[in-house]
């Protein structure tokens, strides 16, 4: 696969299909690729802060999962060690 296709803040998506559930949020596809190791160049603090302005513009909660729950780790967390490593 070398295109995937995403929207700022999950937007978008077909109202013609009843039940669907939308695009995939950019920064949640980014902050997948980024825990796999594969570099996109894009500052997803920087989209965050423009997903962020969209929701605030619209007035509402968007569907993106990284802008609810943020990282599983925070940046510059040391994990714990491992029982047994």
């Amino acid at each position: 696969v070398a295109v995937f296709d995403a929207s700022v803040a999950g937007l978008g998506g077909c109202p013609y299909a009843c039940g669907a559930t939308g695009n995939v949020a950019t920064e949640d596809l980014l902050y997948m690729l980024d825990g796999m190791g594969i570099e996109t160049g894009v500052d997803l603090d920087r989209l965050c802060e423009a997903s962020h302005f969209v929701a605030k513009l619209l007035g509402r909660a968007l569907p993106s999962r990284y802008l609810k729950a943020g990282p599983l780790v925070p940046k510059g967390a040391v994990p714990a060690s491992t029982p047994g490593a």
